[in-house]
């Protein structure tokens, strides 16, 4: 027998209802959750065992008490010593070259000194220990050139043309000793003493020139070949052997006079070095490289040392007291 409507609406209801009634039997065993005045978050309405930190009235937050910024991890690598040796060795060596500045200086002054003094004769006898006490000295020697046993050291350059200095034993008739004389600096096409005759003086002449130490070889020259006649460093003491001579270095000097200078080279005579000193002082120079580099390299350490580095980007944030 068919349901009428009223029946079939009733039927529903209390299906609705009896599903209803069981949801509220569910939630009357479950907890209870209601809102917190104290802290603004849902917590239960049952009772805990021990009390939230938010109940203690001295309770300090994160927001109370504001945290600070470090970083973690290695600050700097083994780099940064090494970055830092720099402007130190660099200020050490800047002011050792300030005193090195100061010694030549005082040596310049006092060869120069040396320099404005009337010329001495050289003693017929000298002791080569005592020659460094007159160096650049002026000095003078009458004898005659053995061209016989001339010797050429080079190549050297002047004015961009190569050439040789020569090398010529005078040999003093009164005294009985020789001693070497460095005549100057000739022409390449000159190398043969059968090209120049007007370079060979005959007879007794008067050598005015400069007393002067024994040179000292660098590394980067070769070795002389006296066998072959090749000589590329004046080495006083093998020459002054080979010769029969003192260990005495001479060196002729000139006026420094372009016409002259043109005269003598066109004729193949000796072109003399200027009555000068020709020491190199370039300390200042130094002084400025290494101080620069030293300041340079001190704000390249503070940029480093300020700028965290790469690796160490990472930050956290650590409260001043946790509790």
């Amino acid at each position: 027998m068919a349901m009428n409507a009223s029946q079939l609406f009733l039927r529903r209801a209390q299906k609705v209802g009896s599903r209803n009634l069981a949801a509220l039997s569910r939630d009357a065993r479950s907890p209870i959750f209601s809102p917190c005045p104290a802290c603004r978050h849902l917590s239960r309405t049952t009772r805990r065992s021990k009390p939230a930190p938010a109940d203690d009235p001295n309770f300090l937050s994160i927001v109370d008490n504001p945290p600070n910024l470090v970083r973690t991890g290695r600050r700097h690598g083994p780099g940064l010593i090494i970055l830092a040796l720099i402007p130190i060795t660099a200020f050490a060596l800047g002011s050792w070259q300030v005193q090195r500045l100061d010694w030549k200086s005082k040596l310049v002054a006092k060869l120069e000194d040396r320099l404005v003094r009337d010329p001495l004769p050289l003693p017929p006898r000298i002791d080569p220990d005592a020659i460094s006490e007159f160096d650049y000295r002026r000095i003078y020697a009458t004898g005659h050139l053995r061209h016989d046993q001339e010797m050429l050291i080079g190549p050297r350059m002047r004015d961009g043309n190569e050439g040789y200095m020569v090398i010529t034993p005078l040999e003093r008739g009164d005294e009985g000793t020789t001693v070497l004389v460095n005549r100057g600096w000739i022409s390449k096409k000159f190398k043969n003493k059968e090209s120049r005759p007007d370079g060979l003086p005959k007879g007794e002449i008067t050598v005015e020139g400069l007393l002067r130490e024994p040179w000292k070889k660098n590394m980067f020259t070769p070795e002389n070949s006296p066998q072959t006649n090749e000589f590329f460093f004046p080495d006083v003491e093998q020459m002054a052997k080979l010769t029969g001579s003192q260990p005495v270095w001479i060196e002729e000097t000139m006026e420094p006079d372009l016409l002259s200078t043109w005269d003598r080279d066109a004729r193949g005579i000796p072109i003399g070095r200027a009555p000068e000193v020709n020491l190199r002082n370039n300390h200042a120079q130094y002084i400025f490289t290494w101080y620069a580099l030293a300041a340079a390299t001190s704000v390249m350490l503070w940029m480093v040392v300020k700028k965290p580095p790469g690796d160490i980007a990472r930050r956290v944030r650590q409260n001043k007291e946790w509790r």
